[in-house]
């Protein structure tokens, strides 16, 4: 088993920077298509799922906004959504897509989001959700 050994009995000064999460980032992003207000995350890591779930997002309807690119800061604004069809571009490379689902049935009542997952009950599949 690995271990550290520290000696010295000195205490320890200093500060890490602990990075952002894909996996916690990517829910956040989702939820803020519950609300209409503004919702500004931080420390978002820079990965391919993040920038497609904010191309999702935007193309939703939600104002997606960064300073820099790719971005670790990320302003989001769903004030109103128009499409809440997720191209099958968008969800293809990402499964983490299937998040914005609850929010959508939540605020629209319903989503036509087709299922394009190869894995489950094959009767689950192809068919759209209402």
């Amino acid at each position: 088993m690995d271990k550290f050994l520290i000696r010295g009995g000195k205490p320890l000064h200093g500060t890490v920077v602990i990075s952002g999460a894909k996996n916690s980032a990517l829910p956040a992003m989702a939820a803020a298509l519950l609300t209409q207000d503004r919702v500004t995350l931080h420390n978002i890591p820079r990965v391919r799922d993040i920038i497609t779930m904010s191309k999702l997002i935007a193309h939703m309807g939600a104002h997606v906004t960064t300073a820099d690119f790719p971005a670790t800061d990320y302003v989001m604004e769903a004030t109103t959504l128009n499409d809440a069809v997720a191209p099958y571009e968008f969800v293809k490379t990402m499964r983490a897509s299937i998040l914005t689902l609850g929010p959508l049935v939540a605020r629209l009542g319903g989503s036509p989001y087709h299922c394009t997952s190869k894995v489950g009950r094959g009767d689950q599949h192809g068919s759209w959700i209402y």
